[in-house]
């Protein structure tokens, strides 16, 4: 898991406990500990009050060559530097115990392979983890490593490459380019080839002519969204979820709606969720490559537990993503309903592959070429805004139209939330007000409130 989160028993993991313990210890005994002596000594540093200064700026690479001081020290007797050192032996043993439950049965012989700086240059230290290990695991075989584990690391690469090769052939029809031009997306729109000698008026002109197209494109495949909305109202009744998959502009969009939810119609975060291939960063910045792996999204979705329950909508506008294929090939083994939104309605999809529900406008190339932010993110937008408000709609997140389940977090929604509530029930508005202070601005429960006929 890297040094910050993981990597217990490491050098940088032993050097952090040492300062966390000699500055414990000074401000519970006040008096600097042996092992705070030692530490200062090799840091050159004057007084324990210095520690945390250097600790902010160093390096891992800094604070794991305090291991070795530990080390030193807990040979000669010190008590804070074994205790450490006992922790960090038991916390690496404990680790590799239990990584040999999943691998092999209790009682068959395992090897145990000793790698690293600590355990191979520590031999006190590699001693005691041998030993925790023994004494959990009866036919244990301790060893040292005896070559450097990039070698083994570049040869598991070329076993891995020829097994994705060998064992993946439905894969790699998407990872392939092979028939991307087939899509609109990808195509030359015959009246911009002269975009960049087009007046700004004209220009202008021409793109929003093109974006008119868009709602009848929609409207044609107003059956395939019908059933896309009826799925995710299937999956909030049931306790599951709705969630957009994408890469690039079809991942933030599909992030953006997903946001836009609880505040709205006041859901718990989960019930909508976005998720881009890249993570986080994804969104404000293109990840290189992170569209172009399979296995991150089918793991993205396995990390959050997809069940049948759940609908999960794949957004790819050329409708070759890898990341969106594989998140969906993996919802599909688990049961839950797929669904593929994307610009290319000439996509050719192999069965075993092919999602329950596709939604495949065809609005045409791109006035600036392959750039889907442009019409395929408008068109993306309306439909996702479609799933998504007629499917809370369907599940009583709105009376009438207005939105009843508004999350009232700020001056203009309270104010809304006072209009709604006003509507709804005839009151003026210091009882609208009362009303919702009473209930903690929940509209709902607001209106419940009033013995009069709501006049929606």
């Amino acid at each position: 898991w890297g040094h910050i989160v993981g990597d217990k028993g490491s050098a940088y993991e032993i050097g952090l406990r040492a300062l966390k313990a000699v500055l414990f210890y000074y401000d519970r005994d006040g008096r600097v500990s042996p092992l705070g002596r030692r530490l200062l000594r090799f840091l050159l540093l004057n007084e324990l009050n210095d520690l945390p200064p250097w600790a902010l700026t160093a390096s891992k690479t800094d604070i794991a060559a305090l291991a070795r001081e530990v080390s030193i020290a807990a040979s000669t007797g010190d008590r804070i530097a074994r205790d450490i050192l006992e922790g960090a032996a038991h916390s690496i043993a404990t680790d590799a115990l239990i990584c040999a439950g999943r691998l092999a049965k209790r009682g068959a012989r395992v090897k145990f392979v000793l790698a690293g700086s600590v355990l191979l240059n520590q031999p006190a230290f590699q001693k005691r983890v041998a030993a925790f290990i023994r004494a959990g695991w009866r036919n244990a075989e301790v060893v040292p490593l005896k070559h450097e584990a990039a070698l083994g690391a570049v040869s598991l690469a070329k076993q891995l490459v020829e097994f994705k090769v060998q064992s993946s052939p439905a894969l790699g029809h998407w990872t392939s380019n092979l028939g991307l031009l087939d899509s609109p997306t990808e195509q030359r729109h015959p009246l911009s080839m002269k975009l960049d000698e087009l007046p700004l008026d004209r220009a202008i002109l021409l793109m929003l002519t093109e974006d008119e197209k868009i709602p009848a494109a929609i409207l044609a495949e107003s059956k395939a969204i019908e059933r896309a909305v009826k799925s995710a109202v299937r999956s909030f009744k049931t306790g599951g979820r709705l969630l957009y998959i994408g890469a690039g502009t079809s991942g933030r969009l599909g992030v953006l709606d997903a946001s836009e939810c609880p505040p709205t119609f006041r859901t718990d975060p989960d019930l909508v969720q976005g998720i881009i291939a890249g993570g986080q960063t994804a969104l404000w910045r293109a990840v290189e490559g992170a569209e172009d792996d399979p296995a991150a999204g089918a793991r993205a979705l396995e990390s959050r537990g997809v069940n049948r329950c759940d609908t999960v909508v794949g957004i790819a506008a050329s409708g070759r993503t890898p990341f969106v294929w594989g998140a969906l090939d993996h919802a599909k083994a688990q049961g839950a309903t797929t669904v593929l939104l994307t610009l290319n309605p000439h996509l050719k999809i192999p069965r075993d592959h092919r999602p329950d529900i596709l939604i495949a406008p065809n609005v045409g190339p791109e006035i600036l070429t392959g750039s889907t932010r442009l019409k395929s993110g408008t068109a993306t937008k309306l439909v996702l805004n479609i799933i998504t408000t007629l499917a809370m709609v369907r599940t009583g997140k709105v009376l009438s139209n207005l939105m009843v389940d508004v999350k009232a977090s700020n001056v203009k929604l309270r104010a809304r939330a006072v209009r709604i509530v006003r509507t709804l029930t005839g009151w003026d508005e210091p009882a609208a007000l009362a009303a919702l202070e009473k209930t903690k601005w929940v509209i709902k429960d607001a209106v419940r409130q009033s013995p009069r006929k709501s006049k929606h």
